[in-house]
């Protein structure tokens, strides 16, 4: 599912607007991304959570030269899917 995708689904199953889902998804969107900038966790039951955290620096290895080289440190996201979201795969 796209994005524009998505604010169809939501407009039609909230009986909103497409212009009122758009808003609506943005504003979770800038919500979810402060507040992993801040590094703090997001739970949302039902979906799973979303956990900042950061990887060390280390050192790698160029496959075509097999030459080393240092790979900074950097922040990420892990997502763990909730129970609930999995069993509706299932």
């Amino acid at each position: 599912m796209k994005r524009n995708e998505l604010i169809d689904h939501m407009a039609l199953n909230a009986g909103i607007s497409r212009k009122s889902a758009n808003k609506a998804l943005e504003t979770l969107i800038d919500g979810i991304s402060e507040t992993l900038k801040k590094g703090e966790r997001i739970n949302l039951k039902g979906l799973g959570s979303w956990t900042p955290y950061e990887r060390a620096a280390r050192v790698g290895r160029n496959p075509q030269t097999n030459q080393p080289l240092h790979i900074p440190a950097k922040k990420t996201i892990k997502f763990k899917a909730s129970p609930k979201l999995i069993n509706n795969l299932n």
